[in-house]
């Protein structure tokens, strides 16, 4: 048998999970990465300190690529690493695009028209390339945070309505997306009820349940999805989260 067709293989496999998780502020994504084991968070947002993470800081877009390289060639014993957040990212991407091209905005990169925009892919497709590594080679979990911004979706057969969508420049957004294997919203289920006022008119308040979850199905009012075959939703609970992925995979 030849060395190509002996890597053959064929059955579903368990590997560490790639995963952006984001969502509106203090719905409590960070506190989902203080629950991952063993996990390395790379502290781009600098908002862990109430929490019990192990957290490296990064103020600069080499910072964060020497903090993956050290990750993948030194010893250690970490089983996942994570980035809060990939917003606040962005900015320190672009950044290092100007100063590489003498600039002093990401529209004035090559004479602008979008160029700009451009090479700062090629730092993600860098960035998104050293995650992989970690992944596959170290086997580590990655999981990134960020945070949502709402759009407004206009259907050609239909009323138009708003949906969450990452806090990206949508180039980037499209990169995240076609990467992970799961992007999930975080959210707290919420409910509506109509007070009537009176002289046929109705008041309608939103009522907070308490119940945060993380939507990773496929719905129309966020980005969200998975590769795994996941449920619809899941508690905003890494041990959740874990466990659903690997009952879908088994």
């Amino acid at each position: 048998m030849s060395s190509i067709l002996a890597k053959f293989s064929r059955g579903k496999r368990i590997r560490a999970p790639k995963v952006v998780i984001y969502g509106g502020p203090k719905i409590g994504k960070s506190t989902l990465l203080s629950q991952i084991p063993d996990a390395v968070v790379i502290d781009i947002e600098n908002g862990l300190d109430a929490l019990d993470v192990g957290r490296i800081p990064a103020a600069s877009y080499a910072e964060v690529m020497s903090i993956l390289s050290a990750l993948a060639t030194e010893e250690h014993d970490h089983q996942a690493v994570a980035v809060d957040s990939l917003d606040w990212m962005e900015p320190l991407l672009w950044d290092h695009v100007c100063k590489q091209h003498n600039v002093v905005s990401i529209e004035l990169v090559g004479g602008g028209y979008g160029k700009g925009y451009l090479e700062a892919a090629k730092l993600w497709a860098d960035f998104f390339q050293a995650l992989d590594y970690l992944r596959n080679e170290r086997g580590m979990a990655v999981v990134l945070i960020a945070h949502d911004t709402v759009n407004k979706m206009q259907p050609p057969d239909g009323e138009p309505y708003n949906y969450a969508e990452l806090k990206l420049h949508q180039r980037a957004a499209a990169l995240v997306k076609e990467w992970a294997d799961c992007i999930g919203y975080a959210t707290e289920k919420t409910y509506t009820k109509k007070d009537d006022m009176g002289f046929n008119k109705k008041h309608v308040r939103a009522i907070g349940s308490n119940s945060r979850v993380l939507v990773v199905g496929k719905n129309p009012a966020y980005v969200s999805g998975n590769r795994y075959g996941m449920q619809d939703e899941v508690p905003l609970d890494w041990n959740a989260f874990i466990t659903s992925m690997s009952a879908a995979v088994a």
